[in-house]
């Protein structure tokens, strides 16, 4: 009973309370200083793997592993459950290499509603080395287990401050931070659609016209202007600067007009990934690997840039 009511989103708000499942996950949590409250088991070969000083904080249940297979949302279970307090990214203690590899590369997430898409967007915002992840209102809960099993491990590698009103974000920004938007509208197109409300920035799937549940008729005109006086380049052109912003939006309701307002008033532009004609955008996760990738390449060629410029000293 507890496991199932775990597994509840009203369960995890009331209580504060998250549910991790397999070795892997549990491990990294631990690691990463989360605290457990009960470690479900179904042999003491699996408490083993874990450390021990850890793992002592907790309540230590042995079942079986059948009631065990019930539970789990794994198609091979593993024997291995585990309630935790829900993790405090300002209390975690991220690993050393992440750390160390982190970048001014943050991660606003808008309207992302599928839990398989979220989970791999963290997964690939922490193998970009982003230092932070900001998910708006309206976004799936990060701590849903689909999430966490897409995310493999990512939770516990990044920071990710979840269910921030649009007011709120650029309080959780760095001073100076330029946000830009993934969008899938042709920069010439800008034009010609701005009396077509239409929702920018969704990496993943065809524009959405005015007649869509994507938005309401009011937010869908103003986004159509947002859309007409935010500037587009393509993703391979020159545009993160340190610190830096990528705002993905969800494939159904794509991004918020306060996306684009944001972008607009930090001097962001809309990013543009071109596919060949004909072929439907991509999917938002595909989208934001892309971009993270490719803001981290550009970070890291301008870095270099300087360390250069400050070892061979330009005369007079």
């Amino acid at each position: 009973k507890v496991v199932t009511i775990a597994k509840s989103k009203k369960f995890r708000d009331n209580h504060g309370k998250v549910l991790l499942e397999g070795h892997r996950l549990i491990k990294d949590a631990l690691k990463a200083g989360a605290v457990p409250q009960t470690l479900f088991f179904s042999t003491v070969g699996h408490l083993k793997l874990l450390p021990e000083a850890e793992i002592k904080r907790a309540s230590l249940v042995k079942v079986k592993f059948e009631d065990i297979k019930t539970w789990s949302d794994l198609i091979t279970p593993q024997g291995l459950l585990g309630i935790f307090s829900k993790p405090d990214p300002a209390k975690m203690s991220y690993p050393a290499a992440q750390l160390a590899s982190s970048l001014p590369l943050l991660l606003i997430c808008d309207n992302i509603r599928d839990p398989g898409n979220l989970g791999t967007i963290l997964r690939s915002a922490a193998g970009a080395g982003c230092e932070k992840v900001l998910l708006t209102k309206g976004c799936v809960d990060p701590w849903e287990p689909k999430v966490l099993r897409a995310g493999m491990g990512a939770h516990f590698r990044v920071p990710i401050i979840g269910s921030l009103d649009w007011e709120s974000v650029p309080t959780n920004l760095p001073a100076g931070t330029q946000v830009y938007v993934a969008d899938n509208n042709e920069p010439d197109a800008a034009a010609s659609t701005a009396s077509v409300p239409r929702v920018a920035g969704r990496a993943g799937s065809a524009p959405v016209k005015s007649s869509s549940k994507a938005a309401p008729e009011h937010e869908g005109e103003e986004g159509a202007a947002g859309i007409s006086e935010l500037a587009a380049q393509h993703y391979y052109e020159d545009w993160a600067q340190a610190p830096v912003a990528l705002v993905i939006g969800g494939e159904t309701h794509g991004l918020s007009p306060a996306a684009l307002r944001l972008a607009a008033s930090t001097g962001g532009k809309r990013l543009l990934i071109p596919v060949v004609p004909g072929v439907d955008s991509l999917n938002s996760a595909i989208a934001a690997g892309i971009l993270l990738f490719e803001g981290k390449r550009q970070l890291l060629w301008r870095h270099k840039q300087e360390e250069d410029r400050q070892e061979w000293p330009v005369p007079g």
